[in-house]
């Protein structure tokens, strides 16, 4: 099998959806002629046509309201976010209207959210931003956030085929950075099931996205110069989480480091720490520490953007003052 980058998993799990289901279809600025700002869909619009390929103007939350009354008449749209930072334009209707209308009025609501989003860029503050946060406590979205490239296909098929909004969060860093070897046949993954990414004894690194990488590669420094084995568990999904699979990393390390590219102040990070200690203190041996990024908006200048993001260094010093306790 022939290894394809994470932009290229996605592209082609569009393209898969696309052929099996005639209801889906894309919109978004400038997805059609040009391709989208990354590239995503380029080439569905020779393939699929205007009508299921459609630009739109540059209007979020007319984008998501047009997606939101597709998915109402049996249509499963995807929605692209030139960067997911201007999801906020589309807060309001996401998450007053989207996420309650089926509890509320018994209307489907098939769609997927998606977009470029995170730092290690050197994008600046209006296109490295993490805003998953802002969604996770809102019932009746789901949150996706990919590390892998076989994760990317398997889970944005999967959303395109839940019927509940999707919010599809992809790191831009790994768009050309990150290859994996895709399974034959009609690959899924599905949603709220996280994947160990590395097997470890001493201490667990619970993490998502682009910070997946950089736990394994503070989990190989560890190992080669502390001889500490550190488990990588890869939440792959962030709303629903997976509590079965945090529970188990804790019961079988009892050291946890929660770690995302995400601000510190209300991030994940918060509450996966408050599932633990409700469910499972009774078999920690040291308290659970947080690395995540300052509170601060993302400055450009690659040396404060390298402060500001969570490296290996900060991953690496967390994990030796876990292991001293």
């Amino acid at each position: 099998m022939a290894e394809i980058t994470y932009l290229e998993a996605l592209r082609e799990a569009l393209v898969e959806e696309m052929d099996r289901d005639e209801n889906v279809f894309c919109m978004g600025e400038d997805i059609g002629a040009y391709g989208g700002a990354f590239k995503v869909t380029d080439g569905l619009l020779s393939r699929f046509g205007e009508s299921r390929v459609i630009d739109t103007p540059i209007s979020e939350i007319g984008i998501v309201g047009a997606a939101a009354g597709a998915g109402h008449m049996g249509m499963r749209p995807v929605v692209e976010m030139q960067f997911i930072d201007f999801i906020a334009n589309a807060y309001d209707i996401l998450t007053n209207y989207v996420a309650t209308a089926r509890y509320r009025a018994f209307l489907p609501c098939p769609m997927v959210v998606r977009g470029p989003s995170g730092g290690y860029v050197r994008g600046g503050p209006f296109h490295s931003q993490n805003p998953e946060a802002g969604f996770i406590h809102t019932p009746g979205l789901k949150v996706v956030y990919p590390a892998t490239a076989e994760d990317a296909k398997g889970l944005m098929k999967s959303a395109i085929r839940d019927d509940d909004c999707v919010l599809f969060f992809e790191h831009k860093y790994l768009y050309r950075r990150i290859k994996g070897e895709m399974p034959q046949g009609d690959h899924t993954v599905p949603i709220g099931r996280a994947r160990l990414a590395r097997e470890g004894r001493d201490v667990s690194i619970i993490t998502y996205a682009a910070t997946v990488w950089k736990a394994l590669e503070a989990a190989e420094q560890l190992e080669a110069q502390d001889g500490l084995s550190v488990e990588v568990l890869d939440l792959r999904t962030l709303a629903p989480l997976d509590d079965e699979a945090i529970f188990a990393t804790v019961r079988k390390t009892n050291r946890v480091l929660v770690l995302h590219e995400d601000t510190r102040t209300g991030g994940i990070a918060g509450e996966i720490t408050s599932r633990i200690n409700e469910s499972c203190f009774e078999w920690l041996d040291a308290p659970v520490l947080r690395v995540t990024a300052h509170d601060i908006p993302l400055p450009y200048a690659p040396s404060l953007e390298d402060f500001v993001l969570p490296q290996t260094s900060d991953i690496v010093r967390a994990v030796r003052r876990l292991a001293a306790y």
